[in-house]
């Protein structure tokens, strides 16, 4: 069989799985509506209940054994909106760390075509038994001889299921059909850009070796910062397939709701600091700010897993960020706002819209920073931002787009916002956001941010 042959069928395939996952809930919808016609209505909420929580079952099942981008879909559905229907949103939820993992001989094998040498030479241990599945790879335990110190060390080993470099291929080719789609019911949308950037960010996902290098910068850039952490990267042991690092221990997001309240708000700011230094000062951020890809300490630490997808920005890029934080946050200066958002092509020119009800529009997300005051963040208002975004029904909808620039920028910020949400973290953001902002550049506000401004000393006194 052709390579062309293959791929085709390949495709078929996938397209196929989606075509039952349809059937099947489509038949559950059918056999309960039967079944209600001699119910009672306590029966009734006891079928819908049922088929709610069968359905949901079956998604997450069919997604996260499809792996590659449509898994990825799923996740980022499960905490983006707790709007969702909750069976569906708990059920996707599962996909954050726990997908359906490969087998374990199949993870040993990619393991040794990768580094040329058994499992058993490779490692003085081995856990068979992944500690997380998610879209691309899963991760195992194992024991090293460290190259440097010759002593036994514990490791990270993420292994990239086989297959899924096809698998994603498959799917960026219905994301042509997406920007049509979107195209067809917003008449300014253009999505070529938009298109382009999620093949391109996803395609780079895909090689361990570029994410093994992002994740060294991202490690070099916080060592030895006092509540952000980002695993060492062993180089020796990893390739395009595998990626081994420090393994890290602590707790889950799961576990982290049930802390005390002062706990969770010190996770929320830490998370916060770390997605807005990065953007702003380093000039980069992770763009996968799923639950799964953090662990937390009780002393306040932070690790941060996953650097496959990160966005690094240009310093025109970032000029023009921080351009529109001065005007719509600082300045109030909406007529400024709007002759960057237009010259950035977000909003088409001389769109019909007085500048007070563009800017209303577009600077929603800055709501919470517009002002200094404590604020504590709720599931609803997370969510509220999240529809906000995906509404297209305001008649200004119709005359944005998203350039290139922006559009795993928002996913982080809403990513960023629902994880906030969950946790119901209180503190005064904009205080905050002015630390990290080049053009205040503000003392700091908190203990954390008097902890941060000491390493940011020791760390200028020695570049």
């Amino acid at each position: 069989m052709t390579d062309k042959a293959l791929s085709s069928r390949k495709r078929f395939g996938r397209n196929a799985e989606l075509a039952k996952l349809g059937a099947a809930v489509g038949t559950s919808y059918a056999t309960t509506a039967a079944r209600k016609l001699f119910a009672s209505a306590a029966r009734k909420e006891e079928l819908d209940h049922s088929r709610e929580m069968k359905n949901a079952a079956q998604i997450a099942d069919r997604l996260g054994n499809m792996k590659g981008a449509l898994m990825k879909l799923g996740q980022m559905a499960s905490y983006l909106d707790h709007g969702l229907p909750e069976p569906l949103r708990l059920a996707l939820s599962e996909l954050q760390s726990q997908a359906p993992p490969m087998a374990s001989a199949l993870a040993e094998q990619v393991v040794e075509q990768e580094l040329g040498k058994p499992i058993s030479e490779l490692f003085v241990e081995w856990d068979p038994t992944p500690i997380a599945a998610a879209s691309i790879g899963q991760v195992h335990r194992a024991i090293i001889i460290d190259p440097v110190t010759q002593q036994q060390r514990a490791v990270a080993v993420k292994v990239q299921y086989p297959g899924v470099a096809e698998a994603i291929a498959s799917d960026l080719k219905n994301a042509d059909l997406l920007g049509a789609l979107l195209s067809f019911g917003f008449k300014s949308f253009s999505p070529d850009e938009l298109v382009v950037e999620i093949k391109e960010r996803l395609t780079e996902e895909l090689d361990y070796t570029l994410e093994a290098e992002n994740q060294k910068d991202f490690a070099n850039y916080y060592r030895n910062h006092p509540f952000i952490h980002v695993p060492e990267v062993l180089h020796d042991y990893s390739t395009s397939r595998v990626l081994i690092t420090e393994l890290v221990s602590g707790s889950s997001f799961a576990e982290v709701l049930e802390w005390t309240q002062e706990e969770r708000n010190d996770v929320g700011e830490a998370i916060f600091r770390f997605v807005f230094r990065s953007l702003y000062r380093f000039r980069a951020f992770n763009g996968d700010p799923h639950p799964g890809n953090y662990i937390f300490h009780k002393d306040g630490r932070v690790t941060f897993l996953d650097f496959g997808l990160i966005k690094h920005f240009t310093v025109e890029e970032m000029q023009m960020f921080q351009g529109m934080v001065k005007a719509a946050v600082l300045d109030h200066d909406m007529e400024a706002y709007r002759r960057i958002i237009e010259d950035a092509g977000m909003l088409q020119p001389d769109a019909p819209f007085t500048t007070e009800e563009a800017g209303d529009y577009f600077a929603h997300f800055y709501a919470p920073v517009r002002e200094s005051h404590e604020m504590t963040w709720t599931t609803e208002y997370a969510t509220s931002i999240v529809r906000h975004t995906f509404d297209r029904t305001s008649a200004i909808a119709q005359y944005a787009t998203v350039p290139k620039s922006f559009v795993f920028i928002q996913r982080i910020n809403l990513g960023l916002y629902a994880l906030l949400g969950q946790l119901g973290a209180a503190g005064n953001f904009r205080r905050i956001s002015e630390e990290l902002w080049p053009m205040t550049n503000a003392s700091a506000s908190t203990p954390m941010g008097e902890a941060e401004a000491a390493w940011l000393a020791l760390r200028d006194s020695h570049l």
